[in-house]
């Protein structure tokens, strides 16, 4: 997989969305901003996404290092996945992301059916700097 870190856009901006592109690195992202989690806590989370999927989106995020991934020596292993600090950097992005998708939802009278955007301590710091 050093192959993704090594063919990356030139362009910072394009660079930024290929790491973070696709339907679930986001959401993955976003769920493990508020600590670790194990993988069958973030597939409850992150409702549609296959085993496979995840996993397979995990390991991108850990090789770009949004993601660090924790073995526990124990019987039976315990896995644990959560949000690097180059990961963390993305959650004041991400929220306002949120907050965007609130804003376009509401400009098309489909803000009714949506969840709320969590704000955590560290998103809210970061916003008010």
């Amino acid at each position: 997989m050093a192959a993704l870190v090594k063919n990356l856009p030139k362009l910072p901006i394009e660079r930024a969305l290929k790491v973070i592109s696709g339907r679930w690195k986001p959401v993955i992202l976003y769920h493990a901003f508020s600590g670790p989690r194990r993988l069958s806590e973030l597939q409850r989370m992150v409702p549609g996404i296959t085993q496979k999927v995840l996993i397979q989106q995990l390991r991108e995020m850990e090789e770009h290092g949004l993601i660090r991934r924790e073995v526990f020596a124990e019987v039976p292993a315990r896995v644990e996945y959560s949000a690097t600090e180059l990961g963390l950097r993305l959650e004041p992005i991400l929220y306002a992301l949120c907050q965007w998708g609130q804003h376009h939802a509401e400009a098309h009278g489909q803000s009714d059916a949506l969840l709320d955007c969590i704000v955590r301590p560290r998103a809210a710091e970061a916003a008010a700097a």
